[in-house]
């Protein structure tokens, strides 16, 4: 995975992160990291995200977030709005951004997360190919 940060990593976003949501932030880092081995991360701990995408561009290249929240963390998507969702998951009503609240590492760890980060990454290959 490129780390593009400058001297910002993954464990500021960590860091920020109550206890019990560390866990989960880990957990969603690397099943993004086992869908996309190539994935472009960038982190901005200002924003208390972690950005992921086919290259550097947050907004064109880049498909979801891990965002720090002091309860949950959210599983952003920038094309959320056009990804399959069959269980519901996705919040929002913006024009193309949705995401969903993780408050426990087994929703972290499902199938319907997995299938949505696929589906994401997917479409930006498909979109910028």
């Amino acid at each position: 995975m490129k780390d593009l940060a400058r001297h910002e990593s993954f464990d500021d976003i960590v860091a920020m992160a109550d206890d019990a949501m560390r866990p989960i932030c880990l957990q969603l880092r690397a099943l993004v990291v086992s869908l996309h081995k190539s994935a472009c991360e960038i982190v901005w701990p200002k924003l208390r995200i972690a950005s992921y995408g086919v290259g550097p561009k947050k907004m064109t290249e880049h498909y979801a977030y891990i965002g720090v929240q002091k309860a949950h963390v959210n599983l952003g998507f920038y094309y959320g709005a056009i990804l399959p969702d069959a269980d519901g998951l996705l919040e929002g009503t913006g024009k193309k951004l949705r995401h969903l609240k993780i408050r426990s590492l087994d929703v972290a760890e499902s199938t319907a997360v997995k299938a949505l980060l696929k589906a994401a990454i997917a479409e930006r290959r498909e979109r910028l190919s």
